[in-house]
Order: C-alpha cells, then sequence, then structure tokens
C-alpha cells in the first residue's frame, strides 16, 4: 500500500510550526506597538518625567519614525543576512528597546528606546508576511496572511491587559520589563524557523530551497524571484509616474496617508481621548481591548467583501464608516453603547487601510505591483508619524475634544482619495493581486 499521503501531512504540520512561530512574533510586534498608548494616561496623569501632552505626542512619533525607518530598510538587510535572521534581529532590538524604556530616567532616554523599538516593529511585520507566504499551504496563502494579521491586534489586547494588571499595582516600568520578555523568543526562532525560501532562490541556493519546499509541502518559488536589481527598482518605481499614472500614484499616496494618520493616532491616543471624554481608566483601557477585537473581525471580513463588491468600493465605505464611528467617539455616551461603536470602529478602521494596498494591488501591472504597494505604503508611513504628534498638539492646547474630530476628517480624506482613484482606474483585477494586499500596514 503506498505511503504517499504521509509526507504532505508532516509538510502541512511543519509548514504550521512556521506560522505559528511567525505569528507570535507578531503578537509580540503587536504588544510593543500599543503598550506606550496604554500606559500614556497614567504617564500624563502622573506627569512622569515631566510629561507633557505634546511631548507624548512627540514620543509617540517617535516609534513611528522608527517602523518608517525599520520599514524601508528591511529589505536591503534582509538581502545581506537573510529573512529568518532579520526577524531575529528585530525580536530582539525591540525587546531590548523596550528595556531602555523600562530603565529611562528622562524623557529623552525614553524617546531613544521607541525610536530603537520602532525601527525593529516596521522591519519585522513585512518580513514575517514574506517568510508565512513562502511556507503557506498551497492555495492558502492569502487566508495565512489575514491570519497573521490578526496577531497585531491580539498584541493590542495584550497591551491593555497589561497596562490594567501592572501599572497601578506596580507601575508603568513593569508593562516595559513585559516588553522584554520576547528576548526569551528569539534563540526559538533562531532554533525552530527555516529560513525565507524566496531568500535561498535569490541567493542562487535553488537545491536548498527546493529541499525546504518538498520537506514543508509548499509552492517552491521559481527562478523569476530572485533580487532584482537597484536599475530594476528604479525603473518600476519611474513607472508609477509615466503618462497619467502619477495622478493616480499621488490619490493611492494621499489616501494611505490619511489611512495610517488615523491609524496610529487613534492606536496611540484612544485611552487618553476617551480618558478625557469622562471614561475611568479601567474602561478607557476596555475600549483599546475592544478596539483591537474588532480590528480582528474586520481583518476577516473586509477581504470577503472585497471579493464580492470590489477592493476600492469597500476601502472607501469603510473609511466613511470609520470616520462617523471615530467622530461619534467625541460625545459622551453610555459605556455600553460606546463600547459597541469602538468595535465596528475597530472593525472598520484596521482594515479600510489595508483595502487601500488591496486596490493598488488589483490596479497595478503585475511586474510593478510590489513597487506600488510598497510605496503606498511608505508614504503612508508619513502620516503614521504625524498622528500620535497631532494627537499631542491638540492635547497641548487644551483642544483634546478635538482630537477624534481631526482624525474623522483623516478618514474623510482617505476615503475621498481612494474614491476617486477607484472612478479613474478602469482595469480589471489580475489573478495573484491578494497575497501582496497586507505586507505594510
Amino acid at each position: 500500500m503506498s505511503s504517499s499521503p504521509a509526507p504532505p501531512a508532516r509538510g502541512s504540520r511543519l509548514a504550521l510550526l512556521v506560522v505559528g512561530l511567525c505569528w507570535l512574533a507578531v503578537l509580540f510586534d503587536g504588544l510593543d506597538m500599543f503598550i506606550y498608548g496604554s500606559v500614556l494616561p497614567h504617564l500624563l496623569e502622573t506627569r512622569t518625567f515631566g510629561l507633557t501632552a505634546d511631548t507624548a505626542g512627540d514620543l509617540g512619533s517617535y516609534a513611528t519614525f522608527g517602523m518608517l525607518v525599520g520599514a524601508l530598510t528591511a529589505g536591503t538587510v534582509a538581502d545581506r543576512v537573510g529573512r529568518k535572521n532579520l526577524m531575529v534581529g528585530c525580536v530582539v532590538l525591540f525587546s531590548l528597546a523596550s528595556g531602555v524604556c523600562a530603565t529611562a530616567d528622562g524623557v529623552t532616554v525614553f524617546g531613544l528606546g521607541r525610536t530603537l523599538a520602532g525601527v525593529g516593529l516596521g522591519g519585522l511585520l513585512p518580513t514575517a508576511i514574506s517568510m508565512v507566504s513562502d511556507y503557506a499551504p498551497r492555495g492558502r496563502g492569502a487566508i495565512v496572511i489575514g491570519l497573521l494579521m490578526t496577531a497585531h491586534h491580539a498584541g493590542g489586547i495584550l497591551s491593555a491587559y497589561v497596562a490594567k494588571w501592572l501599572v497601578d499595582p506596580v507601575s508603568w516600568r513593569a508593562a516595559f520589563w513585559v516588553c522584554v520578555v520576547p528576548l526569551l523568543f528569539a534563540p526559538v526562532l533562531a532554533k525552530f524557523l527555516p529560513e525565507s525560501l524566496s531568500f535561498l532562490v535569490a541567493k542562487g541556493r535553488t537545491d536548498e530551497a527546493a529541499a525546504l519546499a518538498a520537506r514543508y509541502d509548499v509552492e517552491p518559488p521559481g527562478a523569476k524571484s530572485g533580487r532584482r536589481t537597484a536599475a530594476d527598482r528604479w525603473d518600476a518605481l519611474a513607472g508609477l509616474f509615466r503618462g497619467g499614472e502619477w495622478i493616480q500614484t499621488l490619490l493611492y499616496w494621499l489616501a494611505s496617508f490619511g489611512g495610517l494618520l488615523l491609524v496610529y493616532g487613534v492606536a496611540t491616543w484612544l485611552p487618553t481621548l476617551m480618558r478625557a471624554e469622562g471614561y475611568a481608566l479601567a474602561n478607557a483601557l476596555t475600549f483599546v481591548v475592544v478596539f483591537n477585537l474588532g480590528g480582528i473581525v474586520g481583518m476577516l471580513v473586509a477581504g470577503r467583501a472585497a471579493d464580492r463588491f470590489g477592493a476600492p468600493r469597500i476601502s472607501a465605505v469603510w473609511f466613511a464608516l470609520t470616520a462617523a464611528g471615530v467622530a461619534l467617539l467625541s460625545v459622551h455616551m453610555s459605556t455600553s453603547v460606546t463600547m459597541v461603536v469602538v468595535f465596528l470602529t475597530g472593525v472598520f478602521l484596521n482594515s479600510a487601510q489595508t483595502m487601500i494596498y488591496a486596490t493598488v494591488a488589483i490596479s497595478s501591472d503585475p511586474g510593478n505591483r510590489a513597487t506600488a504597494v510598497g510605496w503606498t505604503s511608505g508614504m503612508g508611513r508619513f502620516g503614521a508619524v504625524f498622528g500620535p504628534w497631532l494627537g499631542g498638539q491638540l492635547l497641548a492646547a487644551g483642544n483634546g475634544e478635538w482630537g477624534f474630530t481631526a482624525f474623522a476628517l483623516a478618514g474623510v480624506s482617505s476615503m475621498v482619495f481612494i474614491g476617486i482613484a477607484a472612478l479613474r482606474t478602469t482595469k480589471q483585477s489580475p489573478h495573484g493581486a491578494d497575497q501582496e494586499l497586507v505586507a505594510a500596514h
């Protein structure tokens, strides 16, 4: 009797191990990203380091600026050291950086820690997505990437509980010490995570890549996955501006700017703004949990909705609903009603930005798709830097009640820009575009 089914079953289990390890790494990424926003109300109330709202906004932007640097350099570094080693290095970097925050004696050292953490956070997510894309079971790539993205929001939920359980009973420093714990996970990654198949092919190690692909029962990448030259990359970028494409490109970039301004502005300031609206600190942190639960649901729902109604339409509608939800949060309602609004806002907000990437991927030529999505994400990350700063400036000026309104207007602007871009697009969706949608969130 043939025993051929045995290796695929084993390969599927091994592929699940790879996806599981990457999921845990992104979970810790989310924990470290959201922990600052979760402890921020306490830092402001106790005037830790003499912290003011505008300084707090600057500190929030340091991490997102670090993420911008990490995301832009991740590809170059991965080309040299490998994606596995880069993932391990990113986990080590943001874990040690949290230790710097936990021991900081002033704003300068704390800000350095948040910046270094941002570099690690920005480099890890796109690398992890690339890894699971390589090892996802045949025909399951898009689903696996969507599941991986839920880990980031699970980390946000964990950050709220860490803050609730440790900040008042122990100290805010204890919350950052928890973020050092992923350092113990780095050796696990180093031991059990295989190297990226795409990296091996790009380095000419095709025999090793083929052996790993057979072992994990996944599709081996073709030789065309090899590394592009610098001239190729610049030509691909120039292609985004040829003819009338420059208008479309700028519309996508502006939509992404507003979207990530909204995502990271709300992620940083949600607990503090809810406190300013009169809610107790415990409820403000519970809102973070509910918001990220909505994010998990939204990631799982948005793709199906986009498949049925089209990614550009869903992106525009999602941003409109996000703007309405964020604006409603400026109105003091009963706690139960507010919970529902926060949940729905999380559903739409966290997947609206992903639908921008979907729209770009669908409307781009296959040969230029990765460049189009990557640069749309990169330009959007300037919004991620601006969002936390903007919230701090509004609070410092005594205009905290305008915080939600400002973020809602960012959602409206993204709705307008992606809507105009969608109306100008006449190309049909190429097959396979859904594999590259979330690499830069």
